[in-house]
Order: C-alpha cells, then structure tokens, then sequence
C-alpha cells in the first residue's frame, strides 16, 4: 500500500466537516490484473428525488519536492489513469484532485493553471490545511 501524503488527514477532516462520508481508505481499484489505491473514496448523501448519493475518489497532493511542475506531471497522471479505472469499476464515481489552497493559488489560479483547468477538465478540492477546511470545489 503506498504512502499517505502528509496532508490526508487534514483533507479526511475537511471532507468530513463539509458532509462527506470516508468509504475507503485508501480506495482499491483492481483492473487488467493491476492494483491501484486512490487516497480516499468518500459519498455523501443527499436529499434529492433525482440524486440517491455521490461517490467520489480523492487523490491528495502536497506539492513538496523541488519541483512543483514534476508534482504536477505525476498529480496529473494519476488523475487521468484514475479516472479512466473508475470509469471501467466503479461507474459514476468522479475523481477529485485535492490540493492545498497556496498551491492552488500560486499555479491554478494563475494564467498556466486556468488553461489546464479549461482544457483538461480538472475537478480540484482546494482545502485550507491550516483550518483543515474545504475552500473551493472545482468542477
């Protein structure tokens, strides 16, 4: 089983304090005889007539090596091949990149992070790892 990232336990907090449910922790993914474990898996029920609940998956990322741009080429990576698996076992699961806010701040909300946003889709959990808080979902 890999390692937990050094902010997991704030985002578990920040999920629970916003509604959310832990499922899975870490959340296996088993496909074409590969092993794969996303941080979380997490739902939360809803009062809807069309909605009986979300299902999703939390990949957590720090961004503490000497290069934020290899963290993002590796976060990226792990999104895509996630999201791909969870389209084949778990149908209707959606895949969440959950990122620390001065992380976000300082290259989503930037001109270089917009353009990977609008162009790949990227659904973020910006989480405060201070307050152990959700500050923005991006869908």
């Amino acid at each position: 089983m890999p390692a937990r990232d050094i902010y997991h336990k704030v985002v578990i907090d920040a999920l629970i304090a916003d509604g959310w449910t832990i499922t899975d922790d870490p959340l296996f993914l088993s496909y074409g005889g590969q092993d794969l474990y996303v941080d979380l898996g997490a739902e939360r029920n809803t009062i809807a007539a069309e909605k009986n609940g979300e299902q999703i998956a939390v990949e957590i990322k720090s961004f503490v090596s000497l290069s934020v741009m290899t963290d993002l080429e590796k976060a990226m990576g792990q999104y895509f091949l996630y999201e791909t698996i969870l389209a084949e076992v778990r149908p209707g699961w959606l895949i969440y990149l959950a990122i620390p806010l001065h992380i976000y701040d300082s290259i989503f909300a930037e001109k270089f992070g917009q353009a990977i946003l609008k162009r790949h889709q990227l659904r973020l959990i910006v989480f405060d790892d201070k307050k152990a808080r959700i500050a923005q979902w991006i869908k």
